[in-house]
């Protein structure tokens, strides 16, 4: 039987997240949502709105049965991007050490920049020549969110029960609706293909940006073309997915992949509810493509998004150069965009007694978060590029904004107690949370 991995105990994760009730809860809550999100934008465009006719509402839920055209094109993208996975170049970087596992650092391929080109370049190739219009992931939007729902429930069973049969479970809670929903599995994986790490990269954003180009291209085909806010949307789901491809030798070191278990959480959101929910503002746009911000509105929103994202994408790539230099795994590699100021040479560092080392320098000298302060301020330029005009944009902020509090504090907790004495002096290096010299 596999042993139980330092850090956060799962009593204390089963108090945050409200035990076996609390898991119920948020799986039956996040399948609705998702209906409640498709609804709104297939039949209200993108409004609140109160089911009361149960003869109108089982009509617009036909919608969402899937096909065999659903099931081939999500399965078929799924099993596409696996193969390439597999089979393209590009470093190979270890994680870290698994304290379950003996210590054991494992392998990760990571190509999903090549896997990324070559999927961008193959949707237009196949668009072009009419082989396969990308606009059909809107025209079936419903019946692909169902199919993308069976597809998390079905893996997150086969997950959950490959743990348990193979041994390979730890921290079990004992109760089986939470470990179902915290997974049994750490690091499910064939060879040197990472299931885990698959589904947070490949499965997830390759996903969400076809999606926004989707609805990009079905509003240049419904209206002539492509307005200035389905623009600004275009820009953020690219340099994000672009991001994580980028950068994806520095995901096997994340707190998801070292020390979160592959349970419904992580798969079922990936598979499902990270694409098909993170799109609502593009289909929102192409549901009322009468919102169209001006030029100036819209160069400035890129200007706060560009610089958000910089300031994001170079923090991350200096915190993770710092730690990949210390292991001694650092892979030098040029990809698009190289950013100035992504390294630090020879950065000030706090050695604790633990034996960690915390950087305390580069963007890390003004906040601790600051990599989560912008992603709190891109995501409200997505629900911005909807301006006023409803509610429901703004869902992915607010949604967003708990769930990175959440994390916060969860994580300031468990390095108060690994650090001690020594994160108390790390936090009056950098007195700063989020927002430098506010906050």
């Amino acid at each position: 039987m596999a042993g139980t991995a330092t850090g956060d105990s799962d009593e204390k994760i089963v108090t945050e997240f409200g035990g076996p009730i609390g898991a119920t809860l948020i799986m039956v809550w996040s399948h609705c949502w998702m209906y409640y999100l498709w609804l709104s934008l297939e039949f209200y465009q993108g409004g609140v709105f109160f089911p009361n006719d149960w003869t109108t509402f089982t009509s617009q839920m036909s919608h969402a049965i899937p096909t065999y055209k659903t099931f081939i094109v999500y399965w078929g993208f799924i099993l596409f991007q696996v193969v390439i996975a597999v089979i393209l170049p590009g470093p190979i970087v270890k994680g870290l050490p698994v304290p379950t596992e003996n210590n054991k650092q494992h392998d990760y391929l990571c190509n999903g920049i090549s896997c990324w080109y070559l999927t961008l370049i193959l949707t237009g190739v196949l668009y072009y020549y009419d082989i396969f219009k990308v606009t059909f992931l809107i025209e079936n939007m419903g019946s692909l969110i169902t199919t993308a729902i069976i597809a998390g429930d079905f893996v997150s069973v086969c997950i959950y029960l490959a743990g348990i049969f193979q041994a390979k479970q730890i921290r079990m809670y004992g109760n089986i609706i939470y470990d179902f929903f915290m997974g049994s599995y750490l690091n499910p994986r064939i060879g040197i293909f990472d299931f885990k790490m698959f589904a947070e990269i490949r499965a997830s954003w390759s996903q969400l940006f076809l999606l926004t180009l989707a609805a990009a291209l079905k509003q240049y085909e419904t209206i002539g073309y492509i307005t200035n806010s389905m623009i600004i949307m275009l820009v953020a789901h690219g340099l994000y997915s672009n991001a994580c491809m980028k950068g994806e030798e520095c995901i096997p070191t994340t707190w998801d992949i070292f020390y979160e278990k592959f349970g419904w959480m992580l798969i079922f959101w990936n598979l499902a509810g990270v694409p098909y929910v993170y799109c609502f503002q593009s289909v929102y746009l192409l549901k009322n493509s009468d919102i169209n911000h001006s030029n100036l509105v819209t160069a400035i929103m890129l200007v706060v998004l560009v610089t958000a994202y910089y300031i994001w994408d170079t923090s991350q790539s200096q915190k993770n150069t710092f730690r990949s230099i210390l292991r001694g795994t650092y892979v030098q590699r040029w990809t698009f965009p190289q950013l100035p100021w992504k390294t630090i040479e020879n950065p000030r560092v706090l050695k604790t007694e633990s034996g960690s080392t915390l950087l305390i320098d580069g963007w890390w000298r003004y906040a601790r978060k600051i990599h989560y302060t912008c992603d709190i301020v891109m995501a409200s330029i997505w629900a911005l590029s909807c301006g006023f005009t409803g509610v429901l944009p703004f869902f992915y902020p607010v949604f967003f904004f708990f769930m990175i509090m959440h994390r916060y504090f969860r994580d300031y907790d468990r390095c108060e107690r690994k650090y001690k004495k020594d994160w108390v002096k790390y936090c009056e290096i950098v007195p700063y949370a989020f927002i430098p010299y506010v906050y």
